[in-house]
């Protein structure tokens, strides 16, 4: 039940393997309840059972039996369940069915100590080059503008927009230290690493305002490393694009 989730503390869900998520953590919390209940219990039992009036004489052979070692395997049985059945498969998903290039929304996130740039490749649908050499306070990317793939790319920060319904393709990077980028209604969570381009994808599914959150501890003003995701409909993508668009051509 999604209201019942939503009214125990879980974000929205807002992307279409969000259930599959949803359904992991449940069965989890499920069996962390058990535990807390079924410990709990032992606990109580082992305080009047072991209590000093009834044990005046410690006993250095320990507690015997079969419940005990039945009770491990069964939790252990239980936690391999969840890895095999559960958590690997939704995992083998995001990993190794990625969207063709011409079927998604293909995006450069790039964290930097303590903003997200977004970068879109434009019509060509080519990422133009950068250069470190570039990177200023108004090109935090080093977008080289003389490279022609460049010409027409669209640049943001803090702000990234999708179309619904469609699979996005994040190309995930950064600038300096260790970021994590978290889109918690996605249910998508990824470290970005410095040297690596690391893809992510996801199908949004609900239009709306989200954040994009910095979980990684990554300096003085972590807390202000916060990012907008605007979802829109099919036609509202393509005039906020052309819109971009326009205003390039005016510079």
């Amino acid at each position: 039940d999604r209201s019942m989730l939503n009214f125990l503390g879980m974000p929205v869900a807002a992307a279409q393997h969000a259930p599959d998520v949803d359904s992991l953590i449940v069965v989890v919390h499920w069996l962390m309840l058990v535990l807390f209940v079924g410990w709990g219990a032992f606990f109580l039992f082992v305080l009047v059972k072991f209590r000093k009036g009834a044990n005046p004489r410690a006993d250095y052979h320990g507690a015997k039996g079969k419940i005990s070692k039945m009770l491990e395997i069964g939790i252990v049985v239980v936690e391999i369940v969840l890895l095999v059945f559960f958590a690997i498969p939704a995992w083998a998903k995001r990993v190794s069915n990625f969207p063709p290039d011409d079927q998604a929304t293909v995006v450069r996130v790039v964290g930097e100590q303590f903003a997200w740039n977004i970068q879109y490749p434009g019509a060509d649908g080519k990422f133009g080059r950068t250069d470190v050499k570039l990177m200023a306070a108004d090109n935090p990317l080093g977008l080289d503008r003389s490279d022609p793939a460049a010409k027409d790319d669209i640049t943001t920060i803090n702000q990234l927009t999708l179309p619904v319904d469609k699979p996005v393709l994040v190309h995930l990077s950064t600038k300096d230290v260790i970021h994590s980028f978290g889109l918690y209604e996605m249910r998508v969570k990824q470290d970005a690493v410095p040297g690596l381009d690391i893809p992510v994808w996801f199908i949004p599914n609900k239009t709306g305002e989200f954040e994009i959150a910095c979980s990684q501890l990554c300096g003085l003003g972590h807390y202000r490393m916060r990012g907008f995701v605007s979802v829109k409909t099919q036609a509202d993508y393509d005039a906020w694009l052309a819109s971009e668009a326009k205003n390039l051509t005016a510079r």
